[in-house]
């Protein structure tokens, strides 16, 4: 089956299993995915990832999730660039998320990151999705 929107399936996939209190979860491997998962443990949204090769160039990861007491620490996780319609955003129209207490993850000219980062070096890019 193919996947339209591969982090789209990645979030839905993390949403999906807090809401059941997973410990883990797993999903299908690529550069993108390995990008915002590296700025959501950077950010301490979840505990962290690993690769497993299948050879023929399949990877997948398994996502370590974090909870805090019994609660998800990641309350919500949206998309908001999708393939019909991407968002872009320069360094001065970046969205905030809660007043700053939660993170848009970017993808710019230099890389994967949140909307922190992008501030500091000055650049916009397209806006993947926002956590809190």
């Amino acid at each position: 089956m193919a996947i339209n929107d591969p982090l789209g399936d990645l979030l839905t996939r993390i949403r999906n299993a807090q809401m059941r209190r997973k410990s883990t979860v797993t999903t299908p491997g690529s550069k993108l995915r390995a990008r915002v998962l590296d700025v959501l443990k950077e950010e301490g949204y979840i505990r962290g990832y690993s690769t497993t090769e299948f050879g023929n160039g399949r990877t997948e990861f398994e996502v370590e999730l974090k909870y805090y007491e019994g609660t998800p620490v990641i309350r919500e996780i949206a998309r908001v660039s999708k393939p019909g319609r991407r968002v872009y955003a320069s360094v001065s129209a970046m969205p905030r998320v809660a007043d700053g207490l939660g993170i848009t993850i970017l993808s710019t000219p230099r890389g994967v990151m949140s909307d922190h980062a992008a501030r500091e070096q000055n650049v916009g890019g397209e806006v993947l999705c926002t956590v809190f």
